[in-house]
């Protein structure tokens, strides 16, 4: 049901490998930084943005490049242009929702959850709690609700981290 991947990392699923070796699947990396920013740019409504990340190597092969005044003493230097990305579909996971959608992410969720959000034509978002709408201040919020369009709340397995020692 994919037909693209735009990631900066694609771990070692074996199913992904395959699809992707067979054809089935096509892949784009972008550096993590560039890949960030795509998302907040397209959520923002931002077609394009330059960056010096990725000139003269791979990542810049058939993109755009453009000089600007940046270096010592005003030095052009070249920076390629990035599109925003704007998916059809975005499901991210919060800790906390309220009805609206306003969602609250906790410790390292919020890095790349709130711009996969807001660059979903349709946001759909997994939580582990749902609250009245007015529970949440305001100044807590991680991402408005007029970013998400769908709420799940699902069930979620604790996992904890098992402790190895090692007799002295």
């Amino acid at each position: 049901q994919v037909k693209k991947m735009i990631s900066s990392y694609v771990g070692e699923n074996a199913e992904f490998m395959r699809q992707y070796l067979s054809g089935e699947l096509e892949l784009e990396f972008n550096p993590q930084g560039t890949l960030a920013e795509r998302m907040r740019a397209g959520g923002s409504g931002i077609p394009g943005f330059y960056t010096k990340t990725g000139v003269g190597t791979r990542i810049a092969e058939g993109k755009e490049v453009r000089q600007f005044p940046t270096g010592p003493q005003g030095q052009p230097e070249d920076y390629i242009l990035e599109r925003g990305i704007v998916a059809d579909l975005s499901i991210v996971k919060a800790w906390k929702a309220d009805e609206t959608g306003n969602l609250v992410f906790r410790k390292t969720a919020r890095n790349f959850n709130p711009p996969a959000a807001m660059c979903g034509r349709v946001c759909v978002a997994e939580v582990e709690e749902i609250v009245p709408t007015g529970s949440l201040d305001p100044d807590h919020v991680h991402l408005p609700g007029i970013y998400v369009h769908r709420i799940v709340q699902g069930d979620h397995e604790k996992r904890i981290e098992q402790r190895t020692t090692r007799a002295a």
